[in-house]
């Protein structure tokens, strides 16, 4: 699954316009180490689907190719699948697509309804892409 993670990974950074040497941090883990991480970082006593990481913000800028670390809980997103009626790892990829989007400075919670739909917008059309190109499908590519 890792490779077939990569090249959804790849896939979505490029139909960003992010340049080929974009580096990203992929972590799956479960529900109690995303809750640990959620508690320790953003004061959520709870665990989460997803949560990135940006490497862009501040005024140190480590790696300029770095754009972040996203982590997702397995655990969350199996059964937001099955809650669904989506694949296991096409919901992962969404929330894979929906991490990197907040990397590259898409938000939904802080910023009004306006960005909110922006970034819906961009998650439909970049989830477009990703299930034409067959990244998706059960088989994978």
């Amino acid at each position: 699954m890792s490779r077939r993670l990569k090249k959804v990974a790849e896939r979505i950074l490029s139909a960003l316009g992010c340049p080929d040497e974009t580096e990203l941090s992929i972590t799956i883990v479960g529900d109690r180490s995303i809750r640990r991480v959620n508690r320790e970082y953003l004061a959520k006593d709870r665990p989460t689907n997803v949560i990135s990481f940006s490497q862009q913000e501040g005024d140190c800028g480590l790696a300029p190719d770095m754009l972040g670390d996203v982590i997702i809980s397995a655990e969350t997103s199996a059964r937001e699948a099955e809650l669904g009626g989506m694949q296991p790892f096409e919901r992962l990829c969404f929330l894979l697509m929906h991490g990197i989007l907040h990397l590259c400075g898409y938000d939904h919670e802080r910023s009004g309804e306006t960005e909110a739909a922006r970034m819906e917008k961009k998650e439909a059309e970049i989830f477009r892409i990703l299930k034409k190109e067959g990244l998706l499908s059960p088989a994978g590519s």
